[in-house]
């Protein structure tokens, strides 16, 4: 049974919440954070990059306590506001290719996160996980929902189309082009019958977030083991979340690029690749796979297909079935020598929003030797390789929507 709740957001007035919306961080360009920096005071970068005030880089505790003021000045000059009442909140974005995301932001289980109640599919670094730990703690509040989803519900269904029929409290639309729509809800018997169709859902997945939700449990376990009088109502026992059926799922795949050959020659390396996968030179003609195990190679002005010659690679689990699992342990590691896909600075990844021109572009300028694209990893691959307990390697899926930061705030 998932426990998903309603709380009271903090939220920017009506007037704001364009100016206060933000991308995350570390989605801007140094030139674009600089000018939204100067030229909007009430953006959220300012709040998250505190540093900027003084016209100096600030990091570790200093700027979380910085963040956390600044956070409180943006409420002490009344720009953010918090409900009277629990709330949730039905969220809607359209993109600028018009496709439509509709889900519920509420707050979700830390405990529910322990118990594998919410699944996860990717693997977490536990320095991250103890820095954002350390940076809740400190600021109070989170301000970007985990993404999860769930079954195709109609009755949830219902209720969003019910809401959405009324004029959003929120109607902004962002300079990429994507309009977002927000409705909160306190009607009480709407809230009880959202929290009783969750109640009969045995299992939700991040599909986003497995940083933000594994350091929201942490700090649940330890303020729990720190609190002697711990109930479990507690705010900290919980973390923002938006939750969206499967079917509105959009994932996209993470193209690899890689600095060098590993010493080898073109010829070299292509007669390694000739033991595991059928190679087909398709000279300028862009190619991008089209089946699970085939794989698109950009290699010196010319294209290739690559398809795994089955018979010499062993699948016994979801993972082995996984395309970016199959390229890592039959190129990337054996033949590359890349061995730490997080933390090795010769592969770098393009989110498959940036097409095979862009792979194409980076590499003819010399920046890279090589590129791979691969197909997009399937909501249903990503539930097994979940429910099967295992990880995907790092950078498998670029998934939306992408929310922003600011909109809704949860503290605890």
């Amino acid at each position: 049974m998932a426990k998903i709740i309603p709380f009271r957001a903090i939220r920017p007035t009506r007037d704001k919440v364009s100016l206060i919306a933000s991308r995350s961080y570390d989605s801007y360009t140094p030139a674009e954070r600089e000018a939204r920096l100067r030229d909007n005071p009430f953006s959220f970068l300012h709040i998250v990059n505190p540093g900027y005030k003084y016209q100096k880089k600030i990091s570790g505790e200093e700027r979380y306590t910085l963040v956390k003021n600044r956070y409180q000045e943006f409420k002490e000059d009344q720009i953010f506001q918090q409900d009277e009442k629990p709330c949730f909140y039905v969220y809607k974005i359209v993109n600028r290719d018009n496709q439509e995301f509709q889900g519920i932001i509420a707050a979700a289980s830390a405990q529910d996160y322990e118990d594998d109640i919410i699944k996860k599919h990717e693997d977490t670094l536990e320095y991250k996980e103890v820095i954002f730990e350390k940076y809740l703690k400190t600021v109070g509040f989170n301000a970007e929902p985990v993404l999860l989803t769930y079954p195709d519900s109609d009755a949830l269904a219902t209720i969003m189309d019910k809401v959405i029929k009324q004029r959003a409290e929120y109607e902004f639309t962002t300079t990429y082009r994507d309009t977002h729509y927000l409705w909160p809800i306190d009607d009480e018997r709407i809230v009880s019958k959202i929290e009783d169709v969750f109640a009969k859902m045995n299992t939700l997945y991040i599909a986003d977030g497995h940083h933000r939700s594994s350091s929201s449990y942490l700090l649940a376990k330890h303020q729990k083991e720190a609190n002697d009088n711990h109930t479990g109502t507690e705010a900290y026992n919980y973390f923002m979340s938006y939750l969206i059926p499967e079917s509105d799922l959009q994932i996209y795949e993470f193209n690899r690029l890689i600095r060098d050959l590993n010493g080898l020659s073109k010829e070299e390396f292509l007669i390694k690749l000739d033991a595991m996968y059928r190679i087909e030179n398709r000279g300028q003609a862009y190619y991008k796979p089209s089946k699970k195990h085939h794989f698109s190679m950009y290699l010196d002005g010319d294209f290739y297909s690559l398809y795994l010659r089955k018979n010499n690679y062993e699948i016994s689990n979801a993972l082995d079935s996984l395309d970016a699992q199959i390229l890592f342990t039959t190129i990337l590691e054996p033949i590359l020598g890349i061995e730490d896909l997080r933390n090795d600075t010769r592969i770098e990844y393009s989110h498959g929003r940036n097409d095979l021109a862009y792979v194409k572009t980076l590499v003819d300028t010399e920046e890279f030797k090589v590129g791979f694209g691969l197909l997009p990893v399937t909501t249903d691959e990503m539930k097994q390789i979940a429910n099967e307990g295992l990880k995907m390697p790092p950078k498998s899926t670029y998934i939306e929507p992408k929310l922003r930061s600011g909109v809704t705030i949860y503290e605890f």
